[in-house]
């Protein structure tokens, strides 16, 4: 390591700061919110300081900086941005054994400030020793979508208890044990909902517990998480966290390994197959699995793609989880509709083609499909079908047999939202014979309506598309997880 990295306590402690400009408001911004007393020195100051001013903190002073205003000062800050009045302040700061920090002068630092990520009590620091203050700042705004700001507030919630739990776990690995559950599960998740009557009365529970050994025979938890359609970007925060806690997980074939790879590593995988006549796994069975798992104690994550509630079949399982007394979580995910057709440039709903969308099944309960036809050949709709891709053909002819227009556009999406997305179109009377041209395979989407014929103008995402290949250029200077 290049520096020490220490958090320093100047709690009602000068800090000296030479400047009048951006830089040295940022750094009278931090020492103030760290509690420090801010001694400006500059002749007269920029906006920026309007509202520092105010703060009783805050001293403006107006004489030239000399070694006797180094009495007792904590530390000082060279932030004129000028080269030689930044170094007279380094040289003043170091005759008087007062660490300094010049702005964008790596070499004459004794400490650098760090980006920083405020989530007090809980404060993160990132530095790149000087080298690149630019991609410290990128990894912060990462961090910033990582780390809910109610991590603060968890915090100090958990500081509470600090001394609590030394008196009643006096074991200090069941202390970590007790730690370990409070700070990954339902009491941190109450916390961050902003329910913290209920944590309180969780974190209550689960002391209770470990301190009479009750914790044994603790019921696990279920996650019902909807992965989307296969793009990871495409994850909400709350599942990606879920993921990263869970102990086994149970998947299906539409979860790809993009998506596997972010489940915690050292978690057990359990595949349960389910694909158009083959279910390697009957429905009854995972359900079941769900609880047996979860009573021994495990946090059990059922990944599924797309969207659970969306012929993901997860109101079926969680019906098993009530009806045991099993704790579970639902994270909706992005359904493969709304997915797929973004990335093939379909808008699902647009004025002047479509009011209304409908999402329907192409698979029954017993293999077949019963559609309320009426309702799905009227105009200025969108039609949007799952699973269809095995009776293509049938349905297709259906459509057109119950009066639908023959030359209503009509798309099948291979992959949707994945590299390796491919969409064919055409009409419900050429569709099928299209897409059994092309010889694609893997999960599809069938989409039915005008709003089809927009994609040459609106598509992005395929290989050859000018959009793409700008978003590609732009994405090499994206941090990726």
């Amino acid at each position: 390591m290049d520096h020490l990295p220490i958090f320093y306590d100047v709690k009602g402690k000068p800090v000296i700061i030479v400047g009048s400009g951006t830089l040295a408001a940022r750094r009278a911004d931090m020492a103030r919110r760290a509690g420090a007393k801010i001694l400006l020195f500059a002749d007269k100051l920029s906006e920026e300081f309007i509202d520092l001013e105010k703060d009783e903190c805050f001293e403006h002073i107006r004489d030239t900086l000399e070694p006797k205003h180094f009495k007792g000062v904590a530390l000082a800050y060279a932030a004129t941005e000028n080269d030689e009045r930044d170094r007279q302040v380094h040289d003043l700061a170091r005759a008087a054994s007062v660490p300094v920090n010049v702005a964008d002068s790596p070499d004459l630092c004794d400490f650098i400030t760090p980006s920083i990520l405020d989530r007090s009590p809980l404060v993160v620091g990132i530095s790149t020793a000087g080298t690149s203050p630019i991609l410290g700042r990128m990894i912060k705004a990462r961090l910033e979508t990582m780390i809910p700001a109610a991590y603060g507030q968890f915090s100090n919630f958990l500081g509470r208890y600090r001394h609590e739990v030394l008196s009643r776990i006096k074991d200090g690995a069941l202390r970590r044990r007790f730690w370990e559950r409070v700070m990954d599960g339902p009491v941190l998740d109450f916390v961050l909902s902003g329910h913290e009557d209920d944590a309180t009365a969780e974190m209550e529970h689960e002391l209770s517990s470990f301190a009479d050994g009750d914790h044994k025979n603790a019921v696990g938890e279920v996650y019902l998480i909807g992965a989307g359609p296969g793009d990871p970007d495409l994850l909400t925060f709350r599942a990606l966290r879920l993921m990263q806690r869970a102990d086994i997980v149970l998947y299906d074939r539409l979860v790809g390994d993009g998506i596997l790879n972010l489940v915690r590593r050292d978690a057990e995988r359990v595949y349960v197959g389910k694909q158009a006549k083959d279910h390697s796994v009957p429905q009854e069975e995972i359900s079941q699995w769900l609880v047996d798992y979860a009573r021994q104690g495990k946090r059990v994550l059922r990944l599924k793609g797309g969207d659970s509630f969306i012929f993901g079949r997860g109101g079926e399982e969680i019906e098993t989880l009530s009806a045991e007394g099993i704790p579970f979580q639902v994270v909706p995910g992005i359904t493969s509709a709304s997915g797929a057709t973004t990335y093939a440039g379909i808008p699902l709903t647009h004025r002047d083609h479509a009011q209304a969308v409908i999402f329907v099944t192409g698979h029954g309960k017993d293999g077949r499909f019963d559609l309320e036809w009426e309702t799905l050949i009227q105009p200025s709709q969108t039609v949007c079908i799952y699973m269809g891709l095995t009776h293509l053909p049938e349905l297709m002819g259906e459509f057109i047999r119950r009066g639908a227009d023959k030359d209503l556009a009509a798309a099948a999406i291979f992959n949707g939202t994945r590299r390796n997305q491919r969409v064919i179109t055409g009409t419900i009377s050429t569709l099928s014979k299209e897409v059994a041209a092309s010889e694609l395979r893997g999960p599809a989407m069938i989409v039915i309506g005008t709003v089809v014929t927009l994609r040459e103008k609106l598509n992005w995402f395929e290989p050859g598309s000018k959009r793409r290949e700008i978003a590609e250029v732009h994405s090499k200077d994206t941090i990726r997880p």
